[in-house]
Order: C-alpha cells, then sequence, then structure tokens
C-alpha cells in the first residue's frame, strides 16, 4: 500500500501566519519561514562542531559511534515521519530537532555536569539555555543582528522541547531566556507545538537506540543481557526467531531497527488517541492543553524507564565510560580555572570579549569558549596548556 500523508490538521503550526521573528526581515520566495529556520541552523559554526562532539564515548574512541551530529540527524529523520504522518509542520518538527543539541558542551554529560559545577558561583550552565544563546546571540553570521533571529515558533519549540519551563524559571542560567521573553514572550509556561512534542519524543527514540546499538557495538553489554528488559526483549526474541542463525551484527541493526519501529508505532497510536480524547482544534490548544499531546502509551514508557535504568546501570556507569568521564572533567576544570585566574591565555579574541566586564560576565565568556569545543579541540587545547611535550 503506498503512503499518502494526512491531510494538514487543524491545530499543526502554519507557517503562513507565523507570529514572525523578532527583527522583521523579507520573506523567503523559495522557502517557508520554518524551512528557512532549518537551513539557517544547518549553516552555523555551532552545527558543524556537533560531529565531534559526543554523548557517552569521546569523537575519537571510534568511527561508527555516534555524535551529536548524527545523532541531530537521526532525531530530525524521526521527528520528520512523525509530524509528516500526524498532519503537523514537518519543517518546522525538523527544524527543531537539528537545533535543540547546539548547547551541548563538550564530552557529554560529563562535560555538562562540570561546567555546571564551574559555573555555579556565576549563574549556573545550562545546556537548553546555551541552545538558545547559540541560536539568539552566540552565533555572529548577518551585519544588522546578533544570532539567527529565527521565527517564533522554532525558538519556543526548542526552549520548550522538553515541556513547559516554568519551573526553571527561578535559576540564575535561564536568565538569557527570561531577557528575551520581555521582548517577544515565548508563553514559558506552558506546552510547545504538537511539532516541538513530536521533535521531543523523536529525541527519546533516538537517543535510547543509539545508546542500545552504541553499547553493544562496544561491548559494554550483551544482546542476551537485554533479553530480560520488558520492551527490547520480545524485539530481539522476535529477530532471533524469524532470522535464525543471523550474525550478531545483522541481530543488534535488525533488533533497533524493528525496535524504532514499535516506539514509533506506539507514538502514533497513543496521539491519536489524546487527538480525539482532548477535541484539540487549534495550535494554541495544544499549548493549553496541560498535558502532552504527542507521547507513549504508558506500557511503552514503564518500559522505556526499564530500558533506561538498565543502560544506567550497565553503560553510563561502565568503569570504561567513568573513567572517559573523569578525564573529561579535569580537562574542562583544569582548562576553566586557569582562564579565570589568567584570562590572558585566551585566545585573542575571546580575550577581547572580557574587557570591562565584571566576573560572573566574564566567566559566562569563558564558559561559552569551553562549551563552544569539540571533543578533540578540548583535548588538544588542553595538551597546549598544560603539557610540556606539547611545546616542543
Amino acid at each position: 500500500m503506498t503512503f499518502a500523508p494526512p491531510v494538514r490538521a487543524s491545530f499543526a503550526e502554519n507557517p503562513e501566519t507565523s507570529r514572525g521573528r523578532l527583527r522583521e526581515e523579507p520573506a523567503s520566495a523559495l522557502r517557508t519561514a520554518f524551512a528557512r529556520d532549518r537551513d539557517r541552523i544547518i549553516h552555523t559554526s555551532a552545527f558543524r562542531r556537533l560531529k565531534e562532539k559526543t554523548q557517552v564515548f569521546v569523537a575519537h574512541e571510534g568511527d561508527h559511534f555516534r555524535t551529536r551530529l548524527t545523532h541531530s540527524l537521526e532525531v530530525a529523520q524521526i521527528a520528520r515521519t512523525l509530524a509528516t504522518a500526524l498532519g503537523l509542520d514537518s519543517d518546522l518538527a525538523e527544524t527543531i530537532a537539528l537545533g535543540h543539541d547546539l548547547g551541548h558542551p563538550p564530552f557529554g554529560h560529563a562535560g555538562e555536569e562540570e561546567l555546571e559545577r564551574r559555573m555555579a558561583p556565576f549563574g549556573g550552565f545550562d545546556h537548553n539555555v546555551q541552545t538558545f544563546r547559540v541560536l539568539c546571540e552566540l552565533e555572529i553570521r548577518y551585519p544588522t543582528f546578533p544570532g539567527l533571529n529565527l521565527t517564533w515558533e522554532t525558538l519556543e519549540g526548542i526552549v520548550k522541547h522538553n515541556g513547559p519551563a516554568g519551573g526553571m524559571l527561578d535559576r540564575p542560567a535561564w536568565s538569557a531566556v527570561l531577557a528575551y521573553d520581555a521582548r517577544y514572550p515565548l508563553r514559558l509556561e506552558s506546552w510547545a507545538s504538537a511539532e516541538a512534542q513530536a521533535a521531543s519524543i523523536a529525541d527519546d527514540i533516538a537517543y535510547n537506540n543509539h545508546d542500545v546499538d552504541d553499547g553493544l557495538q562496544a561491548g559494554l553489554f550483551r544482546l542476551d543481557e537485554l533479553i530480560e528488559v520488558p520492551l527490547v526483549g520480545p524485539v530481539a526474541t522476535a529477530v532471533r526467531r524469524d532470522f535464525p542463525g543471523l550474525d550478531d551484527r545483522l541481530t543488534r541493526l535488525e533488533t533497533v531497527r524493528r525496535l524504532i519501529g514499535v516506539m514509533a508505532d506506539d507514538v502514533m497510536a497513543e496521539t491519536r488517541r489524546r487527538i480525539a480524547e482532548s477535541k484539540v482544534v487549534s495550535a494554541d490548544d495544544v499549548r493549553d492543553l496541560g498535558h502532552a499531546l504527542v507521547a507513549f502509551s504508558p506500557p511503552v514508557a514503564e518500559g522505556l524507564a526499564r530500558l533506561r535504568a538498565f543502560l544506567h546501570e550497565r553503560m553510563y556507569r561502565h568503569w570504561r565510560v567513568n573513567r572517559t568521564r573523569s578525564q573529561a572533567r579535569r580537562i574542562l576544570a583544569e582548562m576553566f580555572d586557569l582562564f579565570v585566574a589568567e584570562p590572558d591565555v585566551l585566545p585573542e579574541d575571546w580575550f577581547a570579549r572580557l574587557k570591562g566586564l565584571d566576573q560572573p560576565s566574564g566567566a559566562r565568556v569563558i564558559c561559552d569558549y569551553i562549551a563552544g569545543m569539540t571533543d578533540r579541540f578540548a583535548i588538544d587545547e588542553h595538551r597546549r596548556l598544560f603539557q610540556l611535550d606539547a611545546w616542543t
């Protein structure tokens, strides 16, 4: 049967009625406003740097492990598929998916945790806020404004892709979002659009499955151990039944492929049930619903919780990963402390940004420099700063 995309849902975002950009610009003759946002994100330096930023493994540990870039592409593919099937604006869902990780520092969660520690006296660090700042001020690509001047719907979707941000607003790190919100309110305490919710759940689908794939490939656990995990077990068992004697590599790949399908199908069924039950008509109905519209069913949500618990125990806290996390934290901590104590060792353009700033603002500049690094650049920069053999 040939796939036929559904008619645009009444509650989908429409680029023709977008709330626009903070700074008015002429419309594009070739692209919708949301497609234009997507293209602006793809052309950023921050997006290119995702190719050597990682989540669990460090970039040099293997060519086949996911990076933030490949993860973002996988999320975008799943988000676009879900959005199309639900009658949503697939350009907006894809755009939010491609932009959601731009603020992550090097070395994945270990890097984020260390910058949170170092920035605690200076207003804190939050990768979601850092993403927002990359999009609104840190990327300098246009002569008349900082940032990318993205549409309201894209920025709202990215800053709220994990749900309402109301509970975050008392954190000092969120001051940058609040400052923007004062100029162009993003309705921070409501849910985001259905497109943003599709991107968020695509993120869940992608990272859980690619962590299973990467963990198996790295030898941190075996597929036989995953058989006991409720969500994965039936899928892996079915693959072995359908393809007896299949080698481990193809068994792994087929299991992950099917598992993505199981999760996506569940999201479609549960979301359609919620649409019928809630009778949402407009995009603002989605925001005011009081709960997510795009969601997993309770059984699959419970299965995902069990899978995350397995991955936390067997992968994220594996001794090999712990060793890498320890090295990563030490690299970032030592660089941050050195730059605070001796800012004149910063590259000239970054040192110039510190002129006239108080200590918290200066620490933020240093944090921006470090957060923008790739894994490889951070390792090389640390070697140049601290290892004598790098001087020869």
